[in-house]
């Protein structure tokens, strides 16, 4: 498909739409099969502990995949990465439906990750390409409005599949589910990097560039803000198996209780990010999602310390957490992406390297060193929202320094 600039072409309305699609294959990828496993852990005969790991790698490898998907969609083009790493993502969500040990599993979960990232990473480049300023914001907090839908639906799917199905049929859902976008997308998404636009993918100059991202003290500023905030968020998503099976005692078929109040936050967060971008502006939007952000993780960890955690206790203000966070990305993104105008693939890709990696950490060592107690969950929380508002002052500080 030729290039066709979304402001002015039949692409328009539905770029946000064609974005969100490709970037939930990541989020389903992780959430879907959470109700599961207890019963991965019995067919396969692992431990709670090796089924964490599946988490963990997946990650790790979707963090690889982004320093990856970056700079070949800066030279070749958004599309064609993003369709070439649907593809293979159907055919590894197919295997892992098939597999009969827990080490192929593992492994294909690592070939979930590395393609799975091509969609999130890229499609926020494209977002980019196209719109700016303001309207970039609005566009980047409908994205992630339609995108937020994912970890609700997820858990949802895959517990109703696990109560009927078994834990295969999650997988099968996911290969589904990855076909499906991979048609929607070869129909419609459009290439937003002009022919003109694109780089080099030479060693040197990859390395180049990516030594500047990850040098350069106010991208890797905004990009550390941008992690700490969602990671106060994802120890609730990847730590849902021990909150709700142990800390409140619910079953399988329970985690809407969780996710559907949380993701609904980051839905009103989202819609709120992008009615204010123009009013406000980025860096005001992101000055009120740290105070939402740091406000709910106070009242979640003094409420724990009055009393035991219930649902409504716990859910409350892990939603409003999740609202403030929503309202501070879609801004943190455009302002992280605007650091490198003519490099924003590689951009996003250190952007999504840096999240990701957070992200396995808390699912490799957060849950078990923080998950214990309710409690302790939400001190980490707190934690990670304070650091991530530090962060967020002295970059506040180094702009105000490093303007003309």
């Amino acid at each position: 498909m030729p290039f066709v600039h979304p402001e002015k072409g039949p692409y328009a309305r539905r770029l946000a739409l064609i974005v969100a699609a490709v970037s939930m294959v990541a989020p389903f990828s992780i959430d879907a099969y959470l109700p599961s496993f207890p019963d991965i852990q019995r067919d396969l005969g692992v431990s709670a502990a090796a089924m964490q790991q599946t988490l963990s790698f997946y990650l790790l490898a979707f963090a690889v995949g982004t320093l990856v998907h970056g700079p070949l969609s800066d030279k070749f083009g958004r599309r064609p990465v993003i369709l070439s790493g649907l593809g293979l993502y159907v055919l590894c969500s197919a295997a892992s439906a098939l597999v009969a040990d827990f080490s192929t599993l593992l492994l294909l979960r690592i070939g979930q990750g590395l393609t799975a990232s091509a969609g999130l990473v890229v499609g926020r480049a494209v977002v980019r390409d196209a719109f700016g300023g303001a309207e970039a914001q609005r566009v980047m907090s409908r994205v992630m409005l339609i995108f937020a839908l994912a970890p609700a639906v997820a858990p949802i799917v895959g517990g109703i599949l696990q109560e009927v199905s078994g834990w295969r049929s999650v997988f099968w859902f996911l290969t589904a589910m990855g076909a499906v976008v991979w048609l929607l997308a070869w129909r419609n998404l459009p290439e937003t990097l002009a022919p003109e636009a694109r780089r080099s993918i030479r060693p040197v100059n990859v390395t180049r560039a990516y030594r500047r991202a990850f040098f350069h003290p106010g991208f890797m500023a905004v990009v550390l803000c941008f992690t700490f905030a969602f990671a106060g968020m994802f120890l609730y998503v990847v730590g849902a198996p021990r909150l709700v099976f142990v800390h409140l005692g619910l079953g399988a078929a329970d985690f809407a209780y969780v996710f559907v109040p949380m993701v609904s936050g980051v839905m009103l967060g989202s819609w709120l990010s992008g009615q204010l971008a123009q009013r406000l502006g980025a860096v005001r939007t992101v000055n009120a999602g740290f105070i939402v952000m740091t406000v709910a993780a106070l009242l979640n960890a003094g409420s724990l310390q009055l009393w035991p955690p219930t649902v409504i206790g716990v859910v409350t203000p892990v939603s409003l957490y999740a609202t403030g966070m929503a309202l501070a990305l879609p801004a943190m993104l455009v302002v992280a992406l605007d650091y490198f105008p003519r490099n924003r693939g590689t951009a996003a890709a250190v952007q999504s390297f840096m999240q990701t990696t957070g992200n396995a950490l808390v699912a490799g060592l957060g849950v078990p060193l923080l998950g214990g107690t309710a409690l302790i969950m939400a001190f980490g929380q707190l934690g990670f929202a304070l650091v991530g508002l530090a962060i967020w002052w002295g970059w506040r500080r180094f702009a105000a320094i490093a303007a003309p």
